[in-house]
């Protein structure tokens, strides 16, 4: 009889770059925290128009804890960072780079060409500000005119318990991806806050956790 151990390493899904094991479902089925699994799952899943990037977690956690500009430049050259017009890169706070699920909090760091600014969006304000400005100190001499670039804490609605965080980036990265697609982006100097203050609360949110259950049973 297989442990249960065994069990939760069972595969679930495979999309695209992403597995999925058992053990990530039973994350979905209680008030458990995302893993960077899930957001992954997540963010393949919206499937962005070109112009558009949303970097996988593990990747955005290299690019903020890279040793050495080398490291960092072989890692940002493939995601073409100069042809978007908007990327979304999660933050985590997890600064030890041996601890592949270390961290506690998720948030989003959001750059749109249009305005040449990094938005960072922080259901728990204040929480990963420190990580976040390191993520953007990293990466703003790679998207063209970093030497430019703004960052700023974006209007972001609050979670109300410690473990929504993840589900809260996959909300907003959501709202972002459709404002961009419904062309609100041509209009120039225009944001989508009044979109994550129409669409973004702690029930569309633990709707969401249920929503992605279904995406992958389904």
């Amino acid at each position: 009889m297989p442990s249960s151990r065994s069990r939760a390493d069972d595969k679930i899904l495979s999309y695209g770059d992403v597995v999925l094991r058992r053990s990530d479902l039973d994350i979905l089925h209680g008030p458990y925290y995302i893993n960077d699994r899930l957001i992954e799952f997540y963010f393949a899943h919206l499937s962005p128009p070109h112009p558009v990037l949303l970097v996988p977690p593990s990747i955005s956690f290299w690019l903020s804890n890279c040793p050495d500009p080398v490291s960092l430049s072989e890692a940002v050259t493939p995601l073409e960072l100069p042809r978007r017009d908007l990327v979304l890169f999660t933050v985590n706070n997890n600064s030890d780079v041996t601890a592949a699920d270390g961290g506690t909090h998720w948030s989003l760091l959001v750059y749109y060409r249009a305005t040449n600014e990094f938005v960072h969006h922080d259901s728990s304000e204040g929480m990963n500000q420190w990580h976040a400005e390191t993520l953007f100190e990293a990466v703003r001499g790679f998207v063209g005119d970093g030497d430019e670039a703004r960052y700023v804490e974006g209007f972001t609605p609050q979670q109300n318990n410690g473990y929504d965080c993840g589900l809260y980036v996959m909300a907003i990265a959501r709202v972002v991806c459709d404002w961009f697609r419904e062309g609100e982006a041509n209009n120039e100097g225009e944001r989508w806050f009044s979109a994550l203050e129409e669409e973004v609360d702690a029930a569309a949110v633990a709707e969401l956790r249920g929503e992605v259950l279904r995406l992958i049973l389904g």
